[in-house]
């Protein structure tokens, strides 16, 4: 079943007297269950899609549908809502409080849904348990590496039981090694059913995705499956 759907999918931007075709017609679809990479040089259009996605932005023209709803027409309150039901982000810079810690982290969307204190800290403990940091929890992100600091970004992504994962540049900020365990994380929480968009520039980042779709120029240039994603960068890690 298609997760997302986007047909004609344009974004313009007026720069003074200039627009600027961010994305010109493109149209995919990602069903539930896959592992996307989107790829694409800088102003390719990539991270306008992202923010599609993410219902972050509108689209200028075309339709976008999230789990069956269209998006492309609907207010903050009704895309605060989607981003919170639907939605887990994991970006570059772990984008977490500095004074709080790893668990209290974690729980931060689920005080914006509403979710009890005692309820809160439970599924915040699973996911972080989730990500291999349970030990880690009372920890701020000073006291976590940047890897670690990533898996309290992605146990944040997690707790609300999200349809979709959107990872931008989720290793730009990580050594190679460090990269790799992240991917493998994102990996096997795709095994496990989750949908997983992730851009990236790398080509061994992306090369841990079943397909891959690469844009310039506000189009879809390239979009293929990728036989035995990710198989050739796990025995490259282990050896």
């Amino acid at each position: 079943m298609a997760l997302i759907v986007a047909r004609s999918l344009e974004k313009n931007y007026r720069m003074g007297e200039e627009v600027v075709h961010a994305l010109r017609g493109v149209s995919l679809s990602i069903d539930d269950g896959e592992f996307v990479a989107i790829m694409g040089a800088s102003g390719s259009g990539k991270s306008t899609l992202m923010n599609m996605f993410g219902c972050l932005d509108r689209p200028s023209a075309g339709t976008l549908h999230l789990a069956g709803e269209e998006v492309e027409n609907m207010g903050g309150d009704q895309l605060a809502s989607i981003r919170n039901r639907r939605i887990g982000f994991v970006f570059q810079q772990f984008n977490l409080l500095p004074r709080t810690s790893a668990v209290e982290n974690v729980e931060l969307p689920m005080v914006y849904a509403g979710v009890k204190p005692a309820e809160r800290r439970e599924r915040a403990l699973a996911a972080l348990q989730r990500v291999g940091l349970s030990e880690r929890a009372a920890h701020t992100p000073a006291e976590l590496s940047g890897g670690q600091q990533q898996r309290v970004a992605i146990a944040r992504a997690l707790v609300n039981h999200p349809a979709l994962i959107l990872a931008d540049e989720p290793t730009g900020a990580l050594d190679t090694q460090t990269s790799q365990d992240i991917m493998q994380l994102l990996a096997e929480l795709n095994a496990q059913g989750m949908t997983i968009v992730v851009v990236t520039h790398e080509h061994d980042i992306a090369a841990w995705a079943r397909r891959r779709i690469v844009f310039r120029d506000g189009l879809v240039l390239e979009d293929a499956v990728q036989a035995g994603a990710g198989i050739g960068m796990t025995q490259a890690v282990e050896s």
